[in-house]
């Protein structure tokens, strides 16, 4: 996007492609969109730092040679089962958007004895006003002097593995 608010020729060509399963390659990837049209980059974002160092990040960016290749790409394959996960395929101009969006949302006042309902709780603390973070802190207290523990808000681990042979579930 430019500094007039316009998105480039280039930004609508190009797909966001998220809720991506940990097993999907690069090629895998590859090969479930390039029916749409010339594939000119891709994007596969991994974690370079911590823990999970090496293992994919759970999105990518794809970007076709003309937008109304990335519209037929999106068009079919949103929602598209990838191993037994809905693909989320947008627009990577309809992201930046959505974010710029959000972020202008967030930036009304508050008064100090407010929080918001919207915002994630955790690890988030640097995107949470200071009255946020206070409330965040004190509901963490009540819930560790309350007997649940740090575990009572860990997702459950998966029951199983599934099998993901082929990428796309029919």
């Amino acid at each position: 996007m430019d500094s007039s608010g316009f998105v480039d020729e280039k930004c609508e060509s190009k797909l966001y492609i998220g809720n991506l399963d940990l097993r999907i390659t690069e090629a895998a990837l590859i090969k479930m969109f390039s029916p749409f049209g010339k594939i000119i980059s891709e994007d596969f974002l991994w974690h370079t730092r911590g823990p999970k160092r090496g293992e994919p990040r759970g999105f990518a960016f794809i970007e076709y040679s003309s937008k109304e290749e990335a519209k037929l790409a999106k068009e079919n394959m949103h929602g598209k089962l990838a191993c037994s996960r809905p693909l989320v395929v947008r627009l990577a101009s309809e992201k930046l958007m959505i974010n710029t969006t959000n972020n202008n949302n967030n930036n009304t006042s508050r008064t100090a004895g407010e929080t918001s309902k919207s915002r994630p709780s955790g690890s988030n603390y640097g995107h949470m006003s200071r009255s946020d973070k206070i409330a965040a802190i004190k509901n963490k207290l009540r819930a560790l002097e309350g007997g649940e523990g740090e575990r009572s808000g860990m997702k459950k681990q998966k029951q199983g593995q599934v099998s993901c042979r082929n990428n796309i579930d029919k």
